[in-house]
């Protein structure tokens, strides 16, 4: 497993300060979430974490090395599914396994259990097209944790997904990370869902990003499946008013 961490984080895009003195760490096995005002930065960090961009100053560290230095083991679910349109959707689940070097009929063997879960089975020779919204989502989300990686690295993943689906999704999700106990950074808008599956949830503020507050989320888990008691209310409470400090115009 590999702990993340930033300090002092900071880049700027076309002039605007997006991120400034981010420091933040995820500890091996940890399941940390992410909340923020629209527009904040938070899918920037993911963005650091997976590459795509480069910090102007601080640092970033997996498994106590800069990023860069050698194989960080993340599997990064984005906002949007990314399916492949000219993939079936057996052939978009096993993308990320065939990636890493597996054979396809071992990675075929690794998904065709877990269709029944996601609600896939019998849409394995189906296109992304033919699939509803949810069910493309579902995909995406399977094939990011059937590929076993140490760090998941999820962008609003149940977004997309009616309520019902949302809650046994998460419930899945919560049951396989306290078996797996992958390193797990969780960026959503949902306040109750981030109390739900947090061991910590980091607050932003709104551009430029900066951590304005870390709050441990106590409660003994499985949390799902049964009603958030009083500490879980005020806790939900106590987020939104510290994201509603941040509403309003960014300049």
């Amino acid at each position: 497993m590999t702990a993340l961490a930033m300090q002092g984080v900071g880049i700027t895009l076309g002039g605007t300060v997006v991120l400034d003195d981010i420091t933040l760490h995820v500890a091996e096995g940890e399941f940390v979430s992410i909340l923020g005002p629209s527009g904040a930065g938070k899918s920037t960090i993911f963005r650091l974490l997976t590459g795509a961009l480069r910090h102007d100053r601080g640092m970033v560290t997996a498994g106590g090395r800069p990023l860069d230095q050698g194989e960080p083991g993340f599997a990064f679910m984005p906002q949007r599914d990314a399916l492949m349109p000219w993939r079936r959707i057996l052939d978009n689940l096993t993308l990320g396994l065939e990636v890493q070097g597996m054979a396809r009929r071992e990675a075929r063997a690794r998904v065709l259990p877990l269709l029944s879960a996601f609600g896939l089975a019998g849409f394995e020779r189906h296109y992304p097209a033919q699939l509803s919204g949810g069910m493309r989502q579902r995909a995406a989300l399977l094939r990011t944790l059937v590929q076993g990686r140490p760090v998941q690295l999820l962008d609003e993943p149940f977004g997309a997904l009616d309520a019902l689906t949302r809650t046994q999704m998460q419930a899945w999700f919560e049951d396989r990370w306290r078996e797996a106990r992958w390193t797990t950074l969780l960026v959503t808008h949902d306040v109750r869902e981030a109390v739900a599956l947090s061991d910590r949830i980091y607050v932003l503020s709104r551009r430029p990003a900066r951590v304005i507050a870390e709050i441990p989320v106590p409660a003994p888990r499985p949390r799902l499946g049964r009603a958030p008691g009083p500490d879980a209310h005020a806790l939900e409470a106590q987020l939104v008013d510290i994201l509603l400090t941040q509403t309003g115009d960014q300049t």
